[in-house]
């Protein structure tokens, strides 16, 4: 199965058409390998959450309703070759049902063996790189482990707590799922935008609905088309929100970005290299935005608080948005 979505995804890429955009010129270093915010940062763009833009957020707050933005996952879901998850439930040094002690103590424990990067997930600074230079010019052969990363680790971040913005890209296409290799330009932006009368500012973290995620669950489900192409965000578009100073990017599909690639099969993931390396904004992906889109949700309060594993590059993640 995994070698059948891998095949897919190589096959879409090479179809890809080449636009006249795309890709962006990674030969000069010294413009992205400086963080704005020092020579030792590690965490990009979260230094854009202060006190008073978390106290900001909180005043988004008008009905409580909470929202999962996270699917739920298991063996079965479809993740980007050649990620795969497994559970084992263990229950240790117990036989039959006497458990411990005069009250019969029992437990169930887990054994968990997987890619951090399956299902919804946080794509951190230390994932996507530029020829093995990271966020902030940390070279991948100074902080590369095997048993970790030991700059732009999961664990550095603070709580993510923002005002979110959510585009609805399947009602501004007018399209029930988003076709794959939709790119979401610039001037779709600006357009969904101002369409749903909310704006996009410093600060944020923005998500896109496509209905992507009916492919996987819905009623006419395609696990194969949902993990192998995809529509998403632009190279124009991932410029645009990198310029407004964004905090996080995130989306109903798999990777966040168009797939097949804008540019043609020899640009892979450019939009990862704009948001992550050059500007350490975070990537959120397969975030389930159904039910706000339902409920015509498109500002909130966003609240992540990742598992603070020592030396990850990605993370699992179930986040929180608060109407």
């Amino acid at each position: 199965m995994i070698t059948k979505y891998l095949l897919l995804f190589v096959i879409c890429c090479r179809l890809s058409v080449s636009a006249e955009c795309c890709c962006p010129d990674n030969n000069e270093p010294s413009i992205w390998t400086q963080s704005p915010w020092g020579s030792e940062d590690e965490i990009g763009a979260a230094n854009r959450i202060t006190p008073e833009s978390v106290l900001a957020a909180t005043r988004l707050v008008k009905s409580g309703k909470t929202y999962n933005l996270g699917i739920v996952i298991d063996a079965n879901t479809p993740s980007f070759p050649p990620r795969t998850l497994s559970i084992t439930i263990l229950r240790p040094n117990q036989v039959g049902t006497e458990g411990f002690g005069v009250n019969g103590a029992t437990f169930n424990d887990d054994i968990v063996s997987g890619w951090l990067g399956t299902g919804s997930q946080l794509d951190g600074l230390g994932h996507a790189g530029i020829r093995g230079v990271h966020y902030n010019g940390f070279n991948i052969s100074e902080i590369v482990r095997p048993d970790g990363i030991t700059k732009l680790g999961i664990e550095k971040l603070p709580p993510l707590v923002t005002r979110g913005v959510l585009l609805d890209m399947a009602a501004f296409y007018g399209q029930d799922i988003v076709a794959e290799g939709t790119a979401y330009t610039r001037e779709d932006i600006i357009a969904a935008a101002k369409q749903q009368n909310v704006e996009i500012r410093t600060g944020d973290t923005v998500l896109f609905h496509s209905g992507w995620l009916n492919l996987l669950d819905g009623d006419n489900q395609n696990r194969t088309r949902f993990i192998s192409v995809e529509p998403g965000l632009g190279v124009s578009g991932g410029q645009y929100l990198a310029e407004i100073g964004v905090v996080a990017v995130g989306a109903d599909t798999w990777g966040l970005e168009t797939v097949p690639f804008e540019d043609g099969p020899n640009c892979v993931f450019p939009v990862h290299q704009i948001l992550i390396v050059r500007n350490g904004i975070f990537i959120l992906e397969t975030m389930d935005s159904r039910e706000m889109v339902k409920d015509k949700v498109n500002e909130f309060m966003f609240v992540l608080g990742p598992t603070r594993l020592r030396g990850t590059a990605q993370m699992m993640i179930n986040p929180t948005a608060i109407h």
